[in-house]
């Protein structure tokens, strides 16, 4: 089977990438799939996570960064120019190509793709939950004309959308949003953890972990608030966030005025970060919105507990309350500093959690997960 995985780029280090990556190298390495992984604008930067020999990448070098360089009202022009290149591009790959199966991950490539005429079947594959595809919240929320453009967007992208063979969600929460689409077309299938050592955290260091880009959706302002209390009690214990982003400096100048150096740290994002769950007692994650929660299970893997706002979506999907980790109401922050502080001082707790949350974790094995997209795949796949 011949399989196109089409991406904007591969350079963070961060959840979608390294799904994708993974993804990718499972069907070409255990199912002998043929895998062609198409971006649209690498840019001649490294990949953000390896890629099996097996597995094909195709760069189209079509450089959207250009648009930037542009006043507001040219850099529209500029877009159209550079979408009309893209689908050019894109078009003349596929026919070549000849796959059986065509997926994208929803990114500028939805608006077109469907109405491609290479002959392979064209999946969606969602990563974050409908109402934040495309950062469309993001216009909403400003209201006025960025509002009445969100909207558009979004009625646009659903539109979009129904002209595909299909589309893949994370979470049946998710799922049950997308009201006006045929529900046979829509399959849930949640990510596999992308590792499951054999050494797990003894969960009794005094260190507490959390993953993630430093944006406005990771809620980190919530969490420092949230520890502010927590090191009024226990000054012995640090937490440890690993990401980088827009609001690095805001977010360290927090941290400076509540007087939570020697506890509270920011750190750049590391590609051994299972070594960092090891050596960590419990993980934290204070999204205010997730596609998945990825970082839960790659935790959890590791044998440490986890606790999470209960935000839209995965975390609830996720994490058995009360067994593997508990679930916060969203963004109530005395809530999560009192769920911090029990992790914190019930050490044989937190232990019993930590193997509880490698143990019902197992539920992610790839083996399991890929199994549903082959299953999908077999059922969908062109006929020759």
């Amino acid at each position: 089977m011949k399989i196109a995985y089409i991406y904007p780029a591969l350079t963070t280090i961060g959840g979608a990438d390294r799904v994708i990556s993974e993804k990718a190298n499972y069907f070409a390495e255990v199912k002998g799939f043929e895998v062609f992984l198409i971006t649209a604008h690498q840019n001649g930067l490294p990949l953000s996570f390896p890629l099996s020999p097996k597995v094909q990448h195709i760069d189209l070098e079509v450089n959207f960064d250009e648009q930037y360089k542009y006043s507001f009202f040219k850099r529209g022009l500029v877009y159209l120019k550079l979408i009309k290149i893209y689908k050019e591009k894109l078009s003349q790959l596929l026919n070549k190509l000849q796959v059986d199966i065509t997926l994208t991950t929803i990114s500028r490539d939805v608006d077109f793709l469907a109405s491609l005429k290479d002959g392979s079947p064209k999946f969606a594959e969602a990563h974050v939950a409908k109402r934040f595809l495309r950062n469309n919240h993001l216009l909403q929320q400003r209201g006025g004309l960025y509002g009445i453009v969100g909207k558009i967007w979004a009625n646009k992208l659903e539109k979009a959308i129904k002209e595909f063979a299909g589309l893949i969600v994370l979470t049946n929460n998710d799922a049950a949003k997308w009201k006006d689409l045929d529900k046979n077309k829509i399959t849930v299938i949640p990510n596999a953890y992308p590792f499951y050592p054999a050494q797990k955290s003894n969960c009794r260091s005094k260190k507490i972990i959390s993953v993630g880009r430093l944006e406005e959706q990771k809620g980190y302002d919530k969490l420092i608030c949230a520890w502010e209390i927590v090191a009024k009690k226990h000054q012995d214990w640090t937490i440890a966030i690993y990401g980088e982003g827009s609001l690095h400096g805001e977010l360290t100048k927090m941290v400076q005025d509540k007087n939570l150096t020697t506890s509270f740290s920011i750190n750049k994002p590391v590609k051994n970060i299972i070594d960092k769950y090891e050596e960590s007692s419990f993980l934290v994650l204070s999204s205010v919105f997730e596609g998945f929660g990825m970082v839960l299970v790659e935790a959890m893997a590791c044998g440490i507990p986890v606790i999470s706002f209960d935000c839209p979506d995965g975390p609830a999907d996720i994490i058995k309350d009360g067994e593997d980790g508990f679930l916060v109401e969203l963004g109530n922050i005395n809530q999560l500093a009192d769920r911090i502080e029990y992790l914190i001082e019930h050490e044989e707790k937190r232990i019993e959690m930590g193997k509880k949350a490698a143990e019902n974790i197992k539920r992610y094995d790839p083996a399991i997960i890929m199994e549903k997209w082959v299953t999908l795949f077999e059922a969908n796949a062109r006929k020759r």
